[in-house]
This record gives structure tokens, C-alpha cells and sequence, in this order.
């Protein structure tokens, strides 16, 4: 397959960087456990698993003797079988007994239901619950389901709030199962990591002590992660003895072009061929070869775009009747736009499908031949988790990874030993961000008044200053016997930090179409926004954030649109300094300003046209981040002027970014960063990292941690970079507030010499 989609290169264009060959693994079966039941084991046989594989049994082993435990092995590596040997065996041999699965996404939870019903086993009684569950069946679902099927968003919302109403199910539960844990980082993991607390504190009222079964892909540390998320010692069986099939990994990296600027003709910039449009491309090729295949893609816009993409290039190689294979998949769809495409998938009436992550995570879907990344998806966890979607079924299998226009990608795909020799990330989380910890406090007192021996199961001294502000702002209500929740009405938490959905509304017939996230509202689908929905083009008319609904019109315009933002920072608290030889480098809170201040409109080429003021609502963020400063000797001796010492910065801040998900498990989105010559609090030339979510998610805190590592790796990075002046595979940025001005490459590299010549000798 890979020789096919070199034939379709230009001429003289080497895209291809390196190949990996991933060696099959032979298998090596293991005896089943005598507990287990043996109409399960009958079951499991018709279906074709006559005996497992050791590191299956080994972690049920551990759950079924009452050992909360975590299996982290690779994709394909029948993670589901050690947690449904223990969960089903229970529920068969005892009728009363419960198990609760969790999963990060409806599409798995609903792939993990089809997969248990088709088992026919009478004692069963498998439902999934979860937004989409219509109110009548929640009735039957309470009384009667045996293994509920859930994510922590409806834990959290529904069933810990009505506990009880359900009462009868959390004192007969027996086990908790939470799939692809290493999901759950950063902001979103503390809030889980804090509800799964609140279940076990609920469950004790009622006698229960469930036990965890925690899958999750290869990762670092996963007994640690796992035992931070659930607040237990975990257990971990880590060694993969799996059999799996042959599979070729790419790395390729579409060559830079020259391209003239409307703006300035006479300074070309070069740019390289955009990720998703190769990946269309490769996606096309792959169709026409009868290749089953996925194409992951970092934006929900982005899906689209390939997918409509793909069929137009399928249109022009004469293969039009293979254009309705193709289709895009991704968040924001109705339940039952999700649920038609998944079975056209799982069908394989679908041969190729563009998706955001909602697939990496999603249905198991045997049969795909080939998978291609459309940039690097955050982390080697992510990276590996997409790849294994290919070759399930041991076939010999093709992953492409197609590098963006981007620091980090650039640096991977010319680094190889960075992804095939390097273990993947730990999942960050900090369940005492205070911002997570009063919310979810708040939560647990409506539940159940928080008692003083419920403080240490909330993180004990970190639990104790959030509930005195908590008291004193009059949320809650200190008494003899604990804290009480003092409103009639539910405490609000959103475990994603987004705030309420903003739903998209065809003005004229008034169609939902889907929603966007509160946060990233005003950049996406402000007015006059060019918004993408199953292929087909909306322009935002107006977008109303208090009601929280943007009305859209369907219109084809030929260009995109991109907003524009401006930031400031300021630093409210440094809890960790360090002076070197006139730099200093710094941890603490800061609190950060940011307003969409205009849109600008793009040809399809990326050809600018205008930019249009915006008035939207200035944002404050309160966060954790870390910083570099120089003094004035410091940036003499580097060798840096005053009137380029901007763009220096600037260019530096742009590429430690971008390489920081190198070392911490973060997206770029998930982080933001702020440069000066000279910054009001330090009085100096300052670089600012900053989590992008209230009160911090631990990014920030991970590149303090391993700073020298990290800058050397973002100078290598610019440094090894073709381009003259600097270009988006190594110091611009897609989300630059200022338009990418001003960017000084050599001057970058200067500014990090300085920094870690002194930083590395500490």
C-alpha cells in the first residue's frame, strides 16, 4: 500500500521520512480462571476466543481476589476480556450483583453494549445509560440492569445526584470499570479523578466497596495514574502478550512550496502542503485501492474538510461511485447522525472516514487496513491509540503519519527515535486544583454532608483552605457534624471547564445542528464564521453567548475565516524561583486576559483577503504557569538588539509550545503562552507557558520540572527546520493572536542558547 501512495506523489517530491516495521508478535495462550463462568467461557468460544492470552488472566486474577488493578497494554490487546471476565462471572453467579462500566465517549460505551449482547447471555441484563437514554427506559435501567453502561459525565450529573433513587444498584455494586483511563489528564481527569471519589464515599453509605478495573493504552507510570485517578492502591499488569499482525509505519512530511503573500509580495513565506490535504489525498488513493481506513484529524472543521476533500479527489480520478463511501465523523453530531455512521462503518459499507478523536476511542472496528494521521494528535498515548485502529484482525496493516506545519510534528517526523524509542507520556492530573476541588466539594455536600473523615478522601490538607472559602462565600454551612450544601438548587460543575454548550441553529427551519464549546465560541462561530457541518457550509449570522445559541445560514463562500485574539498576563504568585547567572526561571499563578478582537478571511490556498473587527466579551483566566526572564547583560551577551528582541521572543514562546506535548501529556490547545521585551511584574524580557484552564491542569508545572529538556528540544527543533526565516513547522503558530508579527528565527535560537547555557548546568 505504500508504494501505491508513493506513485502519486510529484515528481521529484520525497515526502517520505522514515519507515518503521513493527514485527508481529506470535501468541501465546493461557488457561481460563477456575472461578470463571462457564457459560461465559461457552459464550466466549462462539465467539470464536477459545482461551485467553496471559495478561488478561493476570489482571482479572487481581480484580476477581478484590485488588483494584490497571491493564495497560496496546491497542488490540483484548483489555475489554480482563474486565468482563471478573465483571460477568460476578453478575452470573450472583443475580443481585452490579458492575458500572465508564467510558470517555458514548461511541464506546455503545460499542461495549453491542459487544456484551451479542454474548446471549440470559442472566444479562446490559443497558447503556447516558444522554441520549430516553427518561422511560432510566426506570427499567435502575431496577433491573445488572451492568450499566455510562460515562463519567452522567455519573456526575444524574446518577450521584439521584443516588438515591439508585441506591439499590451502588449498594450491590460489586465492580467499576473504567476503559481508557489514560484519557482522563489535565482538567478534565482532576474533575473524574474527584467524581470517582465521590461514587466510593456514596457506595460506602450504602456497605458497598467496589473494586476498579481500570484499561488504559501503554503509558507511563499507569499504577501511579490510575491509583491518583480513583484514590486507591492500584494494581498493574503492564506486559503485553498479545499476538499481532505486521504493520508499516510512515512518517511523512508533505515538502515546502513558496508561496507569494497578498500583503507583501515581495517576501514570500513558505509554507508546506497542509496536512489535511494530503492526508484527503492518501485518504483517496487508499479508497480506490480498496483499502479500509480511517483518517484522524485534530479539529472537528478539519474532518470535514478531508472528507469533502477525499471525495472530490476520488470525483477526479474517475472513481465518483466510491465518493458515498466516504463520510466524516466527529463530535457535535445528533445521536442518531453517530449512530447511522457507525454502523455504515462497522458494516464496511464506509471504506474511508475522516474523524476527529471520537473514533480513537470509539467502536471496535475490525478490518481496517490502514489508518492515517493528519498531524500529531497530542500524545504518544493518542499516536499509538490511533495507529492500533489498523490491523485488528492481525492482517498486515499501514500507518501514516503525515506531519503539519508545526514545531513539534516537524521535530517527530525528522526525530523518529522520539516516537519508536521513547515510552509514552504519564497522564497529568492535580485533583487539588482548587477550582476542581470547590465545585466538586460543593457536589458531595448537596449528595451527602461532608464529614471531617470525609475531608482526607478529598485530598486532606489540600481539601481543608478550599472548604473555609467555601463557608466564608456562604456555599456551604459549617456545623458540628460536618458541611452542608446550603441552596435548594444542584451546585454546578462542568467537568470539562467549558461552560454550557453553545448550540448551531439553521435560522430559517430552525434545525439543530450541533453544539461547540462555550470557550471556544467566540473564536469559531462568531459572525460571520464559516461553519462546516457533515460536509456542507454554514455563515454565522449571530451568535448570542448568554443564551448560549449560534443561528448559522447555509452559504458556500470561497474563502475561511480565522479570529484573531489579543492577550495580556499578570503575575499574581510565584511559588517556585530560581536565580542563574541573569536568567531566572520561575513557577506560580498568573491571571490571563484574552478577547477576539477581529476574524480574518482566507482563500482556500491560504491566501489572506481582509480582517474584520470583532466585540467580543473580554475572557480572564486565573491559571498556573511557568517563566523565563533576562537581564539586560544576559541579552547583550547573547548577542540580541532592542529592536528585534520581540520578534526573538516571540519566536521562542511559539516553538516551546508547540514542543511541550513532547514532555507533558498536552495538546498546543490546551496551553497558551505570552511574550514582552519587557513585562510589567519582572521589569525584564519575560516568556510566559500557561495551562489554558482555570486554576492549572499540571502542564505548566511538568515543563517547569523538565525545562532544560524541553528548551533543547524546541532550539533543535528551529534549528533543524529547512526554512530561511522561520515558518509554521517551526515558529509560527495557528493560533497567534497577532498574526504571526513579529518573528525573529535566528534571534529565537539565540534567546534559548542563553537560557540553556545557564539552566543546564543547575
Amino acid at each position: 500500500m505504500l508504494a501505491a501512495l508513493l506513485t502519486g506523489c510529484p515528481p521529484g517530491e520525497t515526502p517520505l521520512r522514515h519507515v518503521e516495521q513493527v514485527q508481529p508478535r506470535p501468541l501465546t495462550p493461557a488457561a481460563w480462571p477456575s472461578w470463571a463462568a462457564p457459560e461465559l467461557l461457552a459464550a466466549l468460544a462462539a465467539t470464536g476466543i477459545d482461551a485467553p492470552w496471559p495478561h488478561q488472566v493476570e489482571a482479572a486474577e487481581h480484580a476477581w481476589a478484590g485488588d483494584s488493578v490497571v491493564i495497560a497494554t496496546g491497542t488490540a490487546s483484548g483489555k475489554s476480556l480482563a474486565y468482563q471476565l471478573p465483571m460477568l462471572s460476578a453478575v452470573l453467579a450472583e443475580s443481585r450483583s452490579r458492575a458500572l462500566y465508564l467510558s470517555p465517549t458514548k461511541a464506546l460505551a455503545a460499542d461495549q453494549h453491542r459487544a456484551l449482547s451479542a454474548l446471549g447471555l440470559p442472566g444479562l441484563r446490559a443497558a447503556t445509560l447516558d444522554g441520549d437514554t430516553p427518561f422511560e427506559e432510566r426506570d427499567w435501567i435502575r431496577q433491573h440492569a445488572n451492568v450499566v453502561l455510562s460515562n463519567p459525565d452522567l455519573l456526575h450529573r444524574t446518577l450521584l445526584p439521584q443516588h438515591q433513587r439508585y441506591s439499590g444498584f451502588l449498594r450491590r455494586l460489586r465492580f467499576v470499570v473504567i476503559d481508557e483511563c489514560h484519557h482522563y489528564r489535565g482538567l478534565f481527569g482532576s474533575h473524574v479523578s474527584l467524581v470517582l471519589r465521590r461514587l466510593r464515599r456514596l457506595c460506602a453509605a450504602y456497605g458497598a466497596a467496589p473494586v476498579f478495573v481500570l484499561a488504559s493504552a501503554t503509558s507511563a507510570t499507569p499504577g501511579q495514574s490510575a491509583s491518583r485517578l480513583v484514590g486507591l492502591p492500584v494494581r498493574t499488569v503492564d506486559s503485553d502478550r498479545s499476538p499481532r499482525g505486521p504493520r508499516t509505519f510512515a512518517l511523512w512530511e508533505p515538502p515546502l512550496a513558496v508561496r507569494g503573500s497578498s500583503q507583501d509580495a515581495e517576501q514570500p513565506a513558505p509554507i508546506r502542503r497542509a496536512a489535511g490535504s494530503e492526508a484527503a489525498r492518501l485518504l483517496a488513493d487508499l479508497v480506490i485501492a480498496g483499502a479500509r481506513t480511517l483518517v484522524f484529524t485534530r479539529s472537528r472543521r478539519g474532518a470535514e474538510l478531508t472528507a469533502l476533500s477525499a471525495k472530490n479527489h476520488l470525483v477526479e480520478a474517475g472513481a465518483a461511485e466510491l465518493a458515498d463511501r466516504v463520510a466524516a465523523y466527529r463530535g457535535g453530531y445528533l445521536a442518531q447522525e453517530r449512530r447511522a455512521l457507525e454502523r455504515s462503518l462497522t458494516s464496511g459499507e464506509l471504506l474511508g472516514v475522516a474523524t476527529t478523536n471520537a473514533l480513537e476511542l470509539g467502536i471496535d472496528i475490525t478490518g481496517l487496513d490502514a489508518v492515517v494521521l493528519a498531524g500529531y494528535p497530542g500524545t504518544l498515548a493518542s499516536l499509538w491509540q490511533q495507529a492500533g485502529r489498523a490491523g485488528r484482525r492481525g492482517q498486515d496493516a499501514l500507518v501514516v503519519f503525515v506531519a503539519r506545519d508545526d514545531p513539534l510534528d516537524t521535530y517527530l517526523v525528522n526525530n523518529p527515535a522520539a516516537i519508536f524509542a521513547r515510552p509514552v507520556e504519564a497522564s497529568v492530573t492535580d485533583p487539588a486544583n482548587p477550582h476542581v476541588l470547590g465545585p466538586q466539594l460543593c457536589c458531595a455536600a448537596a449528595e451527602l454532608a461532608l464529614t471531617p473523615a470525609d475531608v482526607e478522601l478529598f485530598g486532606g490538607p489540600a481539601a481543608e483552605p478550599v472548604l473555609a472559602a467555601l463557608v466564608e462565600r456562604g456555599l456551604l454551612r459549617r456545623r458540628p457534624a460536618g458541611w452542608f450544601w446550603t441552596d435548594r438548587n444542584r451546585p454546578s460543575a462542568n467537568l470539562r471547564g467549558a461552560g454550557q454548550p453553545v448550540t448551531v441553529v439553521e435560522s430559517a427551519s430552525g434545525s439543530l445542528l450541533g453544539t461547540v464549546d462555550a470557550g471556544t465560541a467566540p473564536a469559531t462561530v462568531h459572525p460571520a464564521a464559516v461553519y462546516l457541518h457533515q460536509g456542507s457550509s454554514f455563515v454565522v449570522e449571530e451568535l448570542d453567548l448568554e443564551h448560549g445559541a449560534a443561528l448559522v445560514r447555509p452559504e458556500e463562500p470561497p474563502w475561511t475565516t480565522c479570529a484573531q485574539e489579543i492577550t495580556d498576563i499578570a503575575i499574581l504568585a510565584t511559588e517556585q524561583s530560581a536565580m542563574l547567572d541573569g536568567v531566572s526561571v520561575q513557577f506560580g499563578t498568573v491571571e490571563v486576559s484574552h478577547q477576539v478582537v477581529s476574524y480574518q478571511r482566507r482563500r482556500f490556498s491560504g491566501e489572506l483577503l481582509d480582517e474584520t473587527p470583532l466585540d467580543m466579551p473580554l475572557q480572564r483566566l486565573v491559571t498556573k504557569a511557568v517563566w523565563y526572564t533576562l537581564d539586560e547583560a544576559c541579552v547583550a551577551e547573547a548577542g540580541l538588539d532592542q529592536p528585534g528582541l520581540p520578534g526573538a521572543l516571540h519566536a521562542a514562546e511559539h516553538a516551546a509550545i508547540g514542543l511541550l506535548p513532547l514532555f507533558a501529556s498536552c495538546d498546543r490547545w490546551d496551553i497558551g503562552g505570552v511574550s514582552t521585551a519587557q513585562h510589567a511584574d519582572t521589569g525584564r524580557p519575560t516568556v510566559f507557558v500557561y495551562d489554558g484552564h482555570p486554576g492549572g491542569a499540571g502542564f505548566a508545572a511538568r515543563g517547569h520540572a523538565v525545562l532544560p529538556d524541553w528548551l533543547a528540544a524546541t532550539r533543535a527543533a528551529i534549528a533543524g527546520c529547512e526554512c530561511l526565516t522561520g515558518c509554521p513547522s517551526c515558529i509560527q503558530s495557528p493560533k497567534c493572536g497577532n498574526g504571526n508579527h513579529p518573528l525573529d528565527k535566528a534571534g529565537a535560537l539565540l534567546v534559548l542558547d542563553a537560557v540553556l547555557s545557564r539552566v543546564i548546568t543547575r
